[in-house]
């Protein structure tokens, strides 16, 4: 065997281990393990036993299975693209290093502000959605919602999402130091695991990370408790403290956080 043979093989599995990672938890994973084990069987009948009928029949299987793959793991290859096309792999970074002016983040002082809401709206148990874009653009996503500019500031943060606010229903989208939309409509996750207490504000934050790389905010209008979504987890129960750590270390080329389970 030879160095570009043990290449090859690294390489497919890293693939294979990287795809069930980011399948585990939803409904296809079954499905992606009995395809798994069809190519297994593909490849021993084609290659170690040599069954030319069985073969043929299984290689005109295979050949519809790649459209057949691609209907049915759509979702799942968009997330990946998306993922793979956003400015935060390391290309882009090393790229930005040289034109910050690429370059869009949340400050301190925005980031202050949006705590300060935050915790206020779980003092009061207001349910709040909030998405802060980091690279991945969310253009589609703001033209969902209540599209409008202004500058980000606690007290409005707090009356979008007043019950009785028109735009308190939907995710409200964060730009740098702007708000941009309000009560914006995200795709929903479609994680098994998700626990079932957690209702639809957290499932539509789960879902938004999943496919972009922003940082969702949900305050629980049940509980008052904080939590942030992103990179497709959770990190639940967090103190104002502890949020702020979070969207301190989510600004560009900051890849440090503290995992809450």
């Amino acid at each position: 065997m030879q160095i570009k043979d043990v290449i090859d093989i690294a390489i497919v599995a890293i693939l294979l281990y990287k795809t069930y990672k980011m399948l585990k938890g939803t409904s296809v994973i079954r499905v992606f393990i009995g395809i798994l084990i069809f190519v297994l069987i593909w490849l021993l009948v084609t290659f170690v036993f040599q069954m030319e009928l069985l073969g043929a029949i299984m290689d005109k299987i295979m050949n519809v299975g790649v459209i057949a793959i691609i209907v049915l793991f759509r979702e799942e290859i968009r997330r990946s693209l998306s993922l793979l096309g956003s400015r935060s792999n390391f290309v882009m970074r090393q790229f930005e290093k040289l034109i910050p002016s690429l370059k869009t983040k949340t400050d301190d002082d925005e980031i202050d502000k949006i705590v300060e809401a935050c915790k206020n709206m779980s003092t009061e148990k207001v349910g709040a959605l909030i998405v802060i874009e980091n690279e991945t653009d969310l253009s589609d996503i703001i033209k969902t919602g209540e599209i409008f500019t202004a500058e980000l500031n606690t007290r409005l943060i707090e009356n979008i999402f007043f019950k009785n606010s028109p735009l308190h229903d939907g995710a409200m989208i964060v730009r740098g130091d702007k708000i941009v939309a309000a009560a914006c409509i995200l795709p929903v996750t479609k994680n098994l695991s998700v626990p079932k207490e957690l209702g639809l504000r957290h499932r539509a934050a789960l879902g938004i990370s999943e496919v972009t790389d922003a940082i969702t905010v949900v305050v629980s209008e049940e509980t008052g408790n904080i939590s942030i979504a992103k990179e497709g987890q959770f990190y639940l129960h967090l103190t104002p403290n502890e949020l702020i750590e979070h969207l301190t270390n989510n600004k560009p080329n900051n890849d440090n956080g503290k995992k809450h389970q």
